[in-house]
């Protein structure tokens, strides 16, 4: 090893060797002014430490419970009664306008309106109206902020999908977890900043993939690491048989070396990141098991999730793990459920589905504001668009479905800086359109990095000659739901 280091360095010369050491002097100033214990002796690593945000954050970490293939606003949030009393007459022309629409309907020669086979009731001193199916999620009506006026240009699942998650429709752009791990950095040196759980209802499940969660153009070090439900949750990071942790450690060490050569003769910022990507696979060997366990979780709550808590790769298991990942130091946990795509048999569906949901969404509220980690975490709810006021196909009495609607659909925020005890923004008497208070989804996460202390206009990153951000060239911070 000592004889390739010698031969590597035979290739700098006087300039190379002066320009490096300057830039290098300059970069442990720099850091020693931003961070006092940078070099203190404890090893601190490059995008290991929380970052330093724009100005004083509201939250430090998000638990984004994303209802995959869009729920039907119009039987969980927004209560219409005017739409069920019109129940089999056509839509207005002055309602419907001139949207555009999907294959799906686009060919039906009427579009008759469907009121909501379940009923409401008012929760909480919002007065918020909640549906019938979510009996846990009105008991805590009082931590929640409903937006009912979220709005998307996508129509179709996988570019509205990959909008709200990444502010772009086409792929490659990094995902809000990426974002925030580049932005903020880790919590916790021992657990990567960004994992992501996945679970499925019974419904129609639209697909979710790894472009989902991943670092785009950031550093590969960003991109979310997705847990599974087997018994290695995170896949390959269990040593091989025979090897000891003293092994793998000599091993990591030998490779580091080499990849430490190689940066040092290309310069390629890979090449560090997979260096810490390797460390941080040889501390998750530790912390992981810890943390996926959750057989010493006391009886009360494992009753306040629900029995499914104890079945891996549920979404009541995938809440209470959100729970601990985040109690230790995660800064963005991604949970997708899917099941959602109702465009027939929808109040059969739906209803499984939100029995799958109701209790362990409140739960993971409940359980976070017991702990006193509620005020610091922002928990998301929602899905990627609306539904329809009309419905797809043949309307019976005990059978309809919904097409997809971008022009409105409801999600719910609760800690984090966010008020509590209020419903933002209103449709009109159809459900179809936005009355008031519009929110687009670019105004949404604008609004999440403004709670974590981030400017999205100066969240930016140089890729191909441009600066590129989550929000792309729009989007504003909902203000009047920030406490």
């Amino acid at each position: 090893m000592d004889k390739e280091i010698v031969e590597h360095g035979f290739s700098w010369n006087r300039r190379r060797f002066l320009s490096a050491m300057g830039i290098g002097i300059g970069g442990m100033a720099l850091g020693s002014l931003l961070m006092p214990d940078l070099f203190d002796g404890n090893g601190l690593e490059a995008g290991s430490a929380p970052g330093i945000p724009h100005f004083a954050p509201k939250a430090k970490r998000v638990i984004y419970l994303f209802q995959n293939g869009a729920p039907s606003q119009q039987e969980l949030f927004d209560y219409k009664p005017k739409l069920r009393e019109m129940t089999g007459k056509e839509i207005p022309p002055s309602v419907r306008g001139t949207q555009r629409l999907t294959g799906m309907t686009a060919g039906q020669s009427s579009f008759p309106l469907v009121g909501s086979f379940v009923d409401f009731k008012q929760y909480g001193n919002s007065r918020a109206w909640i549906s019938d199916l979510l009996p846990y999620t009105a008991k805590i009506a009082d931590d929640l902020c409903i937006i009912k006026t979220m709005y998307t240009e996508a129509i179709n699942h996988d570019p509205a999908l990959t909008f709200i998650q990444t502010g772009s429709q086409q792929g490659n752009r990094p995902s809000m977890g990426s974002w925030l791990s580049y932005g903020l950095g880790n919590e916790n040196k021992n657990l990567p900043a960004f994992t992501v759980l996945l679970s499925r209802g019974i419904g129609n499940g639209q697909g979710v993939y790894s472009k989902l969660w991943s670092n785009g153009f950031l550093d590969s070090v960003h991109q979310g690491v997705q847990f599974s439900k087997g018994e290695d949750p995170v896949l390959y990071l269990r040593d091989q048989d025979g090897m000891s942790r003293k092994d793998r450690r000599e091993m990591l060490d030998h490779v580091s070396e080499l990849n430490e050569l190689s940066y040092t003769e290309f310069g390629d910022p890979e090449i560090a990141t997979r260096i810490k990507q390797y460390e941080m696979a040889y501390r998750m060997q530790s912390a992981i098991p810890e943390v996926m366990d959750i057989s010493k979780e006391p009886d009360d709550i494992v009753k306040l999730y629900g029995p499914d808590c104890l079945v891996p790769g549920t979404f009541a298991a995938n809440c209470l793990l959100a729970r601990k990942l985040s109690e230790n130091g995660v800064r963005f946990v991604q949970l997708y459920h899917q099941g959602w795509d109702q465009h027939g048999n929808l109040p059969f569906e739906i209803a499984k589905q939100a029995k799958d949901v109701d209790q362990a969404s409140a739960a993971l509220v409940t359980d976070l504001k017991q702990r006193g980690l509620l005020d610091e975490t922002l928990v998301i709810w929602g899905g990627e668009f609306g539904r329809t006021s009309y419905t797809q196909g043949t309307l019976t009495k005990e059978n309809y479905g919904r097409d997809h609607h971008p022009r409105c659909f409801s999600i719910w925020m609760a800690g984090g800086g966010i008020k509590p005890g209020m419903v933002y923004g209103e449709t009109d008497e159809l459900g179809y359109n936005i009355a008031q208070d519009p929110v687009h989804v670019h105004d949404f996460q604008a609004t999440v990095l403004n709670q974590l202390g981030l400017d999205h206009e100066k969240l930016t990153f140089k890729h191909l000659g441009r600066r590129y951000r989550l929000t792309d060239v729009s989007g504003k911070v909902v203000k009047g739901i920030i406490a």
